[in-house]
């Protein structure tokens, strides 16, 4: 037995041919290969074979779409200095390009995210456009993050004058959205913030990806309410949020609370033992032969209903709503019936419409002086989301324990826009936070003030923010708020890489006397080997010694990794006694190969002993 750690993320290809290979097993030739011809004869009439027909597409979009399926060699590494409350809290902030973390996420965070907020760059001439390179993504990622090409060329924005303008966007926008479906649960959803630069084709894109069957909406955000006089035809007031489900069958919208104004028109003037009402109009159109009849009122004034309308229930159910008191003449009895509306009966939320007005989820202005005063008047970023704008996607769309993702974190309104509604409903949502952590012009004024990277600055935001609503909290214990987060890098792997180069054998053997990349931390590798698991990220680890080698036991038994030196049956006993102290049946083991020191025997003993305790041999890992 030899079951070697494998040092790359999940492989797409590999899992849709296994899933491919599942429903329709008699496609698969020699092994891995589809034979097409015999998957449109299952398929039958379903499979689309004209050489014209309708769809989109550009330069690069097949290498896009294999690029995002290519796994990735990096990993996360924990950063504790950075991060706040780093052992208990169950939010992440990850530094790193997005499309290697949403690559890395997908075996521990697959069909677990409820909803996604992405605020991507809009594409209007002066956006960072992220310059994939599938080859080695990671690499591409560390010459990004100076601010250089692989040639040593300072990056730009992807100006209207490149030639590939609107190319760039969607290979970057469409790798990213393929990847992110995987990561939502079957209920799950994702708003996509943009303008008129990029709209129409992110919608072509997210049908293509999602379906057009799970469209929800096309929400109509008024940023600003000034004119702008300077400009020359319209002055732009609005922003779009696109909402995708990932099965519209199963997604459930927990509609909007209602407001003051609307409960205040519920009263109860002729003090029914219901409770308060409102009344509602008793006559619709068109008009229907059997609805059309005469009703006397309390105080003898006879009513027909107007030309062209009829009453809203047949006479023998308004003599059932007459007698039961839901019928309404006015104060004196004598107006034009209406039907009684009790606030016991109707729905206790709203159904939010698609046009958000600035007085109700905010404006640009207002986040920007809002994130500004959070920052003792300094003025660090320009047009961040409202954190009421976001708050109201996570009240339509998440539950108290949900997680979230944003991929293009920016100022972080989406982790301000969380801990601010779990304060607020006693929620226990969990942020996940991606950026890229751009260089800051070292003219600017965050610059000045000690801020290396966007990064820096939106993980000081989630610290203000969160320590500002701790002490605004109210009705809620405080310390049952998690205003805390765990910084993760994205990072080449702390596995070394075998190269064959028999040129230099002798070099490389004295590099594999330890299988770990030099200036790595234990802890580094937990997390690579936790991420290779499909562990989440924010599962408890503690650790055990045994004769002063660690042991980390990771999610109560449910992973054991030990990584010392000289590991010996104490250790793999010491592992057994853990897990039965847990009452669990069984767990993965991982050891470090280089721990045995060459000696098989002691090797063979560990694994034996791990297997007589129950281990299946798939379950024990060397690394």
């Amino acid at each position: 037995m030899d079951n070697k750690l494998s040092g790359e993320s999940t492989d797409l290809t590999k899992r849709n041919l296994e899933r491919l290979k599942e429903l329709f097993p008699e496609v698969l030739t020699d092994g891995d290969k589809i034979d097409f011809d015999q998957l449109k004869t299952v398929l039958g009439e379903a499979v689309e074979d004209k050489s014209e027909r309708y769809q989109f597409t550009w330069h690069g979009k097949k290498q896009t779409i294999l690029g995002a399926q290519k796994p990735s060699k990096g990993t996360l590494r924990p950063d504790p200095e950075k991060s706040k409350g780093f052992d208990s809290t169950e939010n992440l902030y990850i530094e790193g390009d997005n499309l290697e973390v949403l690559k890395l996420l997908q075996k521990s965070y697959n069909g677990k995210i409820k909803m996604i907020y992405i605020d991507p760059p809009y594409n209007t001439g002066k956006d960072f456009v992220y310059k994939d390179n599938f080859r080695d993504g990671v690499q591409n990622y560390l010459e990004q993050t100076r601010q250089i090409d692989a040639e040593g060329n300072r990056l730009t924005t992807n100006t209207e004058s490149n030639g590939r303008f609107h190319t760039d966007w969607l290979n970057m926008m469409y790798a990213r959205l393929k990847l992110a479906r995987n990561v939502l649960t079957d209920d799950g959803v994702i708003f996509i913030s943009i303008d008129d630069s990029e709209q129409e084709k992110l919608k072509m894109i997210c049908n293509e990806i999602f379906g057009e069957g799970n469209f929800i909406a096309q929400i109509i955000w008024e940023r600003s309410f000034a004119p702008i006089n300077l400009k020359k035809h319209f002055s732009e007031s609005h922003d779009f949020i696109l909402c995708y489900a990932k099965d519209r069958n199963q997604l459930i919208c927990n509609g909007l609370p209602q407001t003051e104004e609307l409960l205040a028109r519920y009263k109860n003037p002729d003090h029914d033992p219901r409770g308060p009402w409102q009344s509602d109009n008793f006559s619709v159109g068109p008009a229907i032969e059997e609805k059309r009849y005469e009703i006397t009122t309390p105080g003898g004034r006879k009513i027909y209903p107007p030309d062209g309308r009829c009453w809203l229930l047949t006479k023998e159910r308004y003599q059932e709503f007459l007698a039961d008191n839901r019928i309404w003449f006015g104060e004196d009895g004598n107006n034009v019936p209406r039907v009684k509306r009790f606030l016991s009966e109707v729905k206790s939320t709203v159904t939010p419409m698609t046009i958000w007005k600035h007085e109700e989820v905010g404006h640009s202005q207002s986040a920007s002086q809002a994130l500004k005063k959070l920052f003792n008047e300094k003025s660090y970023f320009t047009y961040p989301k409202p954190v009421d704008l976001i708050k109201r996607l996570l009240m339509l769309y998440t539950n108290s324990d949900s997680i979230v993702l944003d991929f293009f974190s920016g100022s972080a309104t989406t982790a301000h826009a969380v801990m601010q509604l779990n304060a607020e409903d006693g929620g226990n949502r969990k942020f996940i936070m991606v950026q890229l952590p751009e260089l800051l012009d070292e003219k600017s004024e965050a610059y000045k003030d000690g801020y290396r990277t966007i990064c820096d600055i939106g993980e000081e935001r989630i610290r203000r923010a969160g320590e500002k609503i701790k002490q605004e909290s109210a009705g809620i214990d405080p310390e049952s708020l998690d205003i805390g987060f765990k910084v993760l890098r994205l990072s080449s792997s702390n596995i070394r890489e075998w190269n064959t180069d028999f040129e230099n054998i002798e070099d490389e053997l004295d590099l594999f006397e330890s299988p770990f990349m030099d200036e790595r931390s234990e802890l580094d590798i937990v997390y690579e080997i936790m991420l290779k698991h499909g562990l989440e990220l924010t599962y408890p680890i503690e650790v055990f010694e045994v004769n002063g080698k660690n042991v980390y036991d990771i999610a109560f038994g449910n992973l054991f990794i030990c990584l010392s030196d000289h590991i010996d049956t104490r250790v793999a006993q010491s592992i057994i006694d853990k897990r039965n102290e847990y009452g669990i049946e069984t767990s993965s083991v991982v050891l470090s190969d280089a721990g045995f020191g060459g000696n098989d025997s002691e090797k063979l003993n560990c694994m034996e002993l791990l297997k007589d305790a129950g281990y299946p041999e798939d379950n024990l890992l060397t690394i």
